[in-house]
């Protein structure tokens, strides 16, 4: 699966807040990673899923695209959670406040809901990072694992956008919380060795791999060609 980065970020909804401007190929895009991963004709369809990059924040964008388009389709409410706390940009995505959010729920007390934004009144939800603070040692807390459970009881879907799979070991104690993990490769920079890698790591860690999505490609011949291949 491929994915092209669009021209505009985001635009503005009628409640202020933003959600992406898709193009016709990155809606296309994201409703086949949304129906290949999530929807089963049976009960084992994943429900809480974890989106990492070997590299950089590719998957910031897709975790986003993928939770707007499960949204749209109504088959449940949809969470999403920005616990790349490094570097969170899911709140620039879709025009809400960096807090209250995940770091806020796993210091303080209270529903998880109430650290949650929801977005044009719809069936989508944003679990932003959270205030600034030490990030590290939060994600081996008993209380991030209580927290990603109730948020499984909370919402029909929790789409979760972790730290690169590089970076640190972030994304693989998410995915142990998760029903798998979704690896974005970057087109044109990601080494293969390196992907394989990545791929051990989470497989090592008993981490399902749920797919990979190749982000970014370029078309040297133009693309309606590649379409009638």
């Amino acid at each position: 699966m491929l994915f092209s980065r669009s021209s505009s970020d985001s635009v503005p909804n009628d409640n202020g807040h933003r959600r992406l401007d898709l193009g016709k190929q990155a809606q296309e895009e994201a409703l086949k990673l949304v129906q290949r991963v999530f929807v089963f004709p049976n009960s084992h369809a994943p429900r809480a899923v974890v989106f990492s990059s070997i590299q950089g924040n590719g998957s910031t964008e897709i975790c986003c695209r993928a939770g707007e388009v499960l949204a749209a389709q109504g088959s449940g409410s949809v969470c999403l959670v920005d616990a790349n706390l490094h570097a969170p940009s899911l709140h620039q995505l879709l025009g809400v406040a960096k807090s209250p959010g995940l770091i806020d729920a796993i210091v303080k007390p209270g529903p998880i809901k109430d650290f949650t934004v929801r977005i044009a009144g719809g069936n989508l939800w944003l679990l932003p990072s959270g205030s600034a603070a030490e990030a590290q040692g939060l994600f081996a807390s008993d209380r991030l694992r209580s927290r990603v459970g109730e948020l499984r009881e909370e919402f029909d879907y929790v789409l979760i956008d972790a730290p690169a799979v590089g970076c640190n070991a972030d994304a693989v104690v998410l995915g142990q919380m998760a029903d798998g993990v979704v690896l974005v490769v970057e087109a044109n920079s990601t080494r293969r060795e390196t992907a394989r890698m990545a791929k051990e790591i989470f497989e090592g860690a008993n981490v399902k791999l749920l797919g990979a999505i190749l982000n970014n490609r370029t078309f040297p011949i133009p693309e309606a060609l590649y379409r009638k291949l």
